[in-house]
């Protein structure tokens, strides 16, 4: 694989939330380890797939990416730069290049802007476009993602879910950026919906040339549209590969009780298929289990699983795990 094939590389990436405790002088006394320790890479023009339960770390991840929050420890390398290592002038300009879209599509929105404003704010305050041309931008902006242009004096309470979620897509293309990441971007949507959505960013990567970092819980939306999944659990990555590699050759123990949770619309096949049914709950992140983080839940767990934390190792090309059964 060539070095220009990858747009982004994350090294070693930790975010801590510290915990305080008292009143008037707090105390430091723990830390919610909400990422710890994680690396991967994405392709240019590929949808690379980060998936998990609710709370694993996922959106944390998305927003260090983007510098939204500062990592506590590791790297961020977009287009060879580490983005961590710089601040002002220079990240807002790298910034253009980075967008997000958010999970909810009723909370990211502005209810008192109109929706001219909301998508043509990134052409103003990178002060690219003003006027007319900001307008006919925005007009086009709207076209792009199915939406009618005249819209553009409407505000987001006179929209449905989707709509509105369609504005959110049409303000991160504005300053056309090369990475987006999709932060469960149909998860608040009807099911009806969730489609549209997924086939107009499908469509908007082929015409644009887009690089994706879908954050998602539903694995079978990430089997849809993904090059590449990595598997996210209680902040480390347990699992990445490619996707038809990971769906018909899982390694992980976690993976595989993901998997088994797709229902399968074919009766037969659903009834001959064996359930994992994970017990207990996710360990808290301020206190993970010593060794793997995964020990506590595993049907298969060893001695050595409560001791020692596994490696993140290629068992194959392409393939990494972390799990001492592999």
């Amino acid at each position: 694989m060539e070095k220009d094939d990858i747009l982004l590389k994350v090294k070693d990436l930790k975010k801590y939330f510290p915990v305080t405790s008292g009143i008037v002088l707090q105390r430091h006394v723990g830390d919610v380890k909400a990422v710890d320790g994680i690396s991967f890479y994405v392709k240019r023009g590929e949808t690379f797939g980060l998936v998990g339960e609710s709370g694993c770390g996922k959106t944390t991840t998305g927003r260090v990416i983007l510098q939204l929050e500062r990592p506590t420890a590791g790297d961020v390398f977009f287009e060879g730069e580490n983005i961590c290592k710089i601040s002002g002038e220079k990240l807002r300009r790298m910034r253009r290049k980075m967008q997000i879209i958010f999970q909810d599509p009723y909370a990211s929105l502005n209810p008192r802007m109109t929706v001219g404003d909301i998508i043509g704010e990134p052409l103003f305050v990178h002060n690219i476009s003003k006027g007319k041309e900001l307008k006919d931008r925005v007009r086009h902006l709207l076209e792009v993602v199915g939406l009618n242009p005249y819209f553009i004096t409407r505000y987001p309470h006179e929209f449905s879910g989707g709509q509105r979620q369609r504005i959110g897509v049409a303000r991160a293309l504005a300053l056309n950026p090369s990475f987006i990441v999709c932060d469960e971007p149909i998860s608040a949507l009807d099911v009806s919906i969730q489609a549209q959505i997924m086939n107009l960013l499908e469509d908007l990567q082929d015409e644009f040339g887009l690089t994706y970092l879908l954050i998602a819980h539903d694995l079978s939306v990430v089997r849809h549209i993904s090059d590449r999944v990595a598997v996210m659990y209680l902040g480390k990555l347990v699992e990445s590969t490619e996707s038809v590699e990971l769906y018909k050759n899982a390694q992980h123990p976690y993976t595989k009780a993901l998997l088994s949770a797709i229902p399968i619309p074919d009766p037969i096949v659903e009834e001959k298929r064996k359930r994992i049914i994970l017990k207990g709950d996710v360990p808290s992140p301020i206190n993970p289990p010593k060794g793997c983080n995964f020990n506590t839940r595993c049907s298969v767990v060893m001695d050595i699983c409560k001791e020692e934390e596994p490696e993140y190792k290629e068992v194959r090309s392409e393939h990494w795990v972390a799990c001492h059964r592999v």
